[in-house]
């Protein structure tokens, strides 16, 4: 199993950057980012924005309709998965979100930071961005292949940058949220792969 120092040491130190004198280059760049909207560009990003939560749902949805259909198995033990991923990451972004209480940019700085979407909750770590990456990295876990594996990670890094465009996350806030949606996939497929090999051989001594 993977340790809990690989997960742990890295977000404390993406926290870190954000308590600190490196936050002003945190809300410089998230400045520049801003300042490049336009309605049509906003446009595209609000779709990537609001198409997360469809994706993340939809992807583990199909494979669980399609593996039932199709009668395989390892299409619906995968869906499980990303399903139970995406309740851990909602959790962890959930905790975090209420523990760390960081104001968003637009509140903190109304007259440099432009709001161009709906945001609700606290804004570190960004829930979208760790949905995006908690879905791509599952996905890229189960199917390693390049052309899974790419267009999942773009995809994932567009909603990251999407939030940051328009106005409603720091870079710091997309970095974690990056790092919480990867984790929890990782943790979720190992925890996943032990109970199946242990599903596997309990039933493989059965038949013996």
């Amino acid at each position: 199993m993977i340790s809990i120092k690989y997960f742990i040491i890295p977000f404390v130190f993406i926290f870190s950057i954000s308590n600190s004198k490196a936050q002003d280059k945190d809300y410089l760049l998230l400045k520049n980012i801003n300042s490049k909207y336009t309605p049509f560009g906003g446009g595209i990003m609000r779709g990537f924005s609001n198409s997360d939560t469809y994706v993340a749902l939809g992807i583990p949805t199909g494979l669980f309709i399609y593996g039932k259909v199709k009668k395989n198995p390892e299409m619906v033990w995968n869906s499980f998965e990303s399903f139970s991923n995406q309740f851990l990451n909602g959790i962890a972004t959930t905790i975090l979100k209420n523990s760390i209480n960081r104001t968003r940019p637009f509140v903190t700085y109304p007259n440099e930071i432009h709001k161009h979407s709906v945001a609700g909750s606290k804004s570190y770590p960004s829930g979208h961005t760790s949905m995006a990456f908690a879905t791509a990295t599952t996905i890229s876990l189960q199917y390693p292949k390049w052309y899974v594996i790419a267009p999942a990670f773009v995809y994932a890094s567009s909603v990251g940058y999407s939030r940051m465009y328009l106005g409603v996350h720091y870079p710091t806030d997309v970095l974690a949220g990056a790092f919480v949606g990867a984790s929890s996939s990782l943790i979720t497929h190992y925890t996943f792969k032990f109970i199946k090999k242990r599903w596997e051989l309990k039933h493989s001594k059965a038949k013996i």
